[in-house]
């Protein structure tokens, strides 16, 4: 089972979290901080897996690879292969710039209604549902265009107010 995606600049913000069992704000905090001093004391030349198992408990890993100045991290356990992460990572990643045209960090804290709905296209309740990103992006496309009527809906109707 996936446990959660993070999303944090170079510097240690997270700009996007996503857990997918519960987690106290506190404990959400501590792994955070916890992760990003795992990663920034890595190496570049060494793998892309680590075991996480004091911070996350038995078993638990997690992926991360860094875009730019972002680092993606997946956290998952025992049942998830680590290869088969990484390449979800790489669905969601190519799916954003699919969405975004070059995502970049601004992207990801400007729009993170259509983060979220993305990653809810790809991973709901810690299991994968699609990795077809062609789908994932019609999906997307359809976010849009049901925000841009609510949004015209209310300004028709604050015009009409005035």
């Amino acid at each position: 089972m996936i446990r959660g995606v993070i999303i944090m600049n170079d510097q240690g913000k997270p700009r996007l979290v996503k857990f997918y069992e519960f987690q106290p704000v506190e404990k959400q905090q501590e792994l955070i901080r916890s992760i990003y001093r795992i990663l920034c004391s890595r190496a570049e030349n060494v793998s892309n897996f680590v075991k996480v198992d004091s911070l996350c408990g038995k078993d638990v890993r997690l992926v991360y690879k860094t875009y730019a100045t972002l680092y993606v991290v997946f956290i998952f356990d025992n049942s998830e292969n680590e290869l088969a992460m990484l390449d979800l990572m790489q669905v969601f990643v190519e799916t954003m710039d699919r969405c975004f045209s070059n995502v970049c960090e601004l992207d990801v804290v400007f729009n993170f209604n259509k983060m979220h709905t993305i990653l809810d296209e790809i991973i709901l309740g810690g299991q994968v549902l699609e990795t077809n990103s062609s789908e994932i992006v019609k999906v997307g496309k359809t976010f849009k265009f049901k925000h841009s009527r609510i949004i015209n809906f209310w300004l028709a109707g604050s015009v009409a107010a005035v």
